[in-house]
C-alpha cells in the first residue's frame, strides 16, 4: 500500500502561483508513475501532469502546458506541482495519484489517491 498526502493549496489572485506537494509513504515506490488530477465542482476529474519516478518522464495536459510544472524528488518520497500564471479556471481540487506500471493520462491507470487538495483562484 502507498498512502499519498498532498499539501500546499489555497487561494491566490489570477495570475499568481501556487507549489502542491504530495508526500508518499508505506510501500516504496520507486517503480511507479505519479500523477495530479483535479475536479472542479460539477466537473469530471481530469488529467493535469504525469511523471515516471524512475526518469522523470513527464506528460501535460494542453490547458496547463507551459505555466505547470511536475517534478519530484526521491530522496523525500514527494511529488510537485509549480503552478504558475494561474487562472480562475484552474480553481479544483487537485489530487495526487500513483500506480506500479506506467505514467498515464488516465485517471482509472491510478490505484492509490490522495484525499485532495484546494485551489481557489480568483480573478
Amino acid at each position: 500500500q502507498v498512502q499519498l498526502v498532498e499539501s500546499g493549496g489555497g487561494l491566490v489572485q489570477a495570475g499568481g502561483s501556487l507549489r502542491l506537494s504530495c508526500a508518499a509513504s508505506g510501500r516504496t515506490f520507486s517503480t511507479y508513475g505519479m500523477g495530479w488530477f483535479r475536479q472542479a465542482p460539477g466537473k469530471e476529474r481530469e488529467f493535469v501532469a504525469a511523471i515516471s519516478w524512475r526518469g522523470g518522464i513527464t506528460y501535460y495536459a494542453d490547458s496547463v502546458k507551459g505555466r505547470f510544472t511536475i517534478s519530484r524528488d526521491k530522496s523525500k518520497n514527494t511529488m510537485y506541482l509549480q503552478m504558475n500564471s494561474l487562472k480562475p479556471e484552474d480553481t479544483a481540487v487537485y489530487y495526487c495519484a500513483a500506480n506500479n506500471r506506467v505514467i498515464a493520462r488516465a485517471s482509472s491507470e491510478y490505484d492509490y489517491w490522495g484525499q485532495g487538495t484546494q485551489v481557489t483562484v480568483s480573478s
